[in-house]
């Protein structure tokens, strides 16, 4: 039986004897989400159990269930109050094999004092207190952890829409959540926001958004993902005669025309090329495509449909759907893929992304079943997401190129947000 966990609450962070810092929340949020979590998981893995884990300032005075008590025990904790309390708790639920997902919804205290005051601290002398960053807890999750789901939670007061979204994107990003709830304390906004760097369920609702994040959960949480192993190796250079000189021209053309647009140094989409059953040559992940000429490809070869060997680095999260495509495919072996909108009267077919995350079976499979025929060429749109072009290496890259032009716009982002140095800023910090 797998375990979702959603905790919830505020922490303490104590100074000294009678005196401690707090994040104040007291539980409404993961009160509100377990069961809507639960309902979902009744429709999509009813054999995923929820449960609900309040921290002392959310729980009150009531007393914890017998389980609550025991799984505390072997954590380490008396109880969930401290920042401390926290980390040990989340420690402990990483090491369990039936740990599946994590929504981290609880206010955690984000400075800490960077020395301990003396235990007779006098009220009626001033005092100096400096504090520093506390390290954040959620990091350490998904860096042991792949298989967890994570759901993070991002807090912004009077920020614009789009500061919004990149702050919970660059939670999305640095601590490898597969979705963020961001709301705004002033603007009472919320968004789920998801890898692929789009956003859902962006209302003023409360209810309507946790419910899709419920939703979403549920949907993302199911799909299965290709494990790679990295191993050493070169990359493999983008003048390489390995890479056909007609993949070169329409992914230069699409970087010329700024389709690759990087946040905290790194580009989304992914391209490839098939050089035979086993084996592909695909886009860098965390990487800067605009510097291709630099960074260059990744060689993967697969073991299977869930295991594949990297050569060097991390290859693309799209690679298992360019396997996919391949396969289902036959004569087909480029792949083009970045995140720009279509325009207005393009014919391209659009396909939901809401219910996959990039780079799982799932998703290359509707990727794969939603392509339509121009041309020479097959083309899909991710709906939130962006296209994938593929091609053959014989084509005239002219024929993809023109296609490209005709039906996206590159200048644009599926997002819609236009970052500038101050939304970056904040999104940052």
């Amino acid at each position: 039986m797998k375990k979702a966990y959603v905790i919830s609450g505020g922490t303490f962070v104590t100074v000294a004897p009678h005196f401690s810092l707090a994040a104040p929340a007291f539980g409404a949020v993961g009160r509100q989400l377990a069961p809507l979590l639960a309902s979902a998981f009744e429709e999509t893995t009813p054999s995923k159990e929820t449960h609900l884990l309040l921290t002392r300032m959310a729980l009150g005075g009531a007393e914890r269930s017998a389980s609550e008590q025991m799984l505390l025990r072997a954590a380490g904790v008396k109880d969930l109050a401290t920042n401390d309390d926290l980390e040990k708790l989340i420690d402990h639920l990483i090491t369990l094999r039936d740990t599946s997902m994590i929504v981290l919804a609880a206010a955690i205290c984000d400075f800490v004092p960077d020395r301990t005051f003396e235990s007779r601290l006098s009220s009626s002398e001033h005092q100096t207190l400096q504090l520093i960053p506390d390290e954040k807890i959620i990091r350490k999750i998904r860096h042991l952890r792949k298989d967890i789901f994570l759901v993070g939670f991002k807090t912004t007061t009077g920020a614009t829409a789009d500061e919004q979204y990149l702050a919970g994107l660059n939670l999305v990003k640095t601590a490898s959540c597969n979705l963020v709830l961001a709301n705004d304390l002033t603007t009472r906004l919320n968004m789920v926001i998801t890898p692929e760097q789009s956003r859902y369920h962006e209302t003023t609702d409360r209810d309507d958004a946790l419910r899709g994040l419920a939703e979403m959960s549920a949907l993302r949480s199911k799909l299965t993902f290709t494990r790679a192993t990295i191993v050493p190796g070169e990359p493999v250079a983008w003048s390489s005669p390995l890479v056909p000189q007609v993949l070169r021209e329409i992914v230069n053309h699409c970087i010329d025309r700024g389709a690759y647009k990087p946040f905290l140094n790194a580009t989304v989409g992914h391209f490839a090329v098939k050089v035979n059953d086993r084996t592909v040559l695909t886009s860098r992940r965390k990487t800067d495509f605009n510097k291709l000429g630099k960074i260059g490809l990744v060689k993967i070869i697969a073991e299977n449909d869930n295991e594949v060997i990297a050569y060097g680095s991390k290859p693309s999260v799209g690679g298992q759907s360019q396997r996919i495509i391949f396969k289902e495919h036959p004569g087909m072996d480029c792949i083009v893929h970045f995140h720009c909108p279509k325009k207005p009267e393009s014919s391209v077919p659009v396909r939901s992304q809401r219910e996959f995350e990039c780079g799982s079976h799932e998703c290359g499979k509707n990727t794969s079943t939603g392509l339509m025929r121009f041309g020479n060429l097959l083309a899909v749109m991710l709906d939130k997401h962006g296209p994938n072009i593929v091609f053959s290496s014989t084509i005239d890259p002219q024929e993809v190129i023109d296609f490209i032009e005709k039906h996206f716009e590159l200048e644009g982002r599926t997002d819609e947000v236009k970052i500038s140095v101050g939304a970056l800023a904040y999104a940052t910090t």
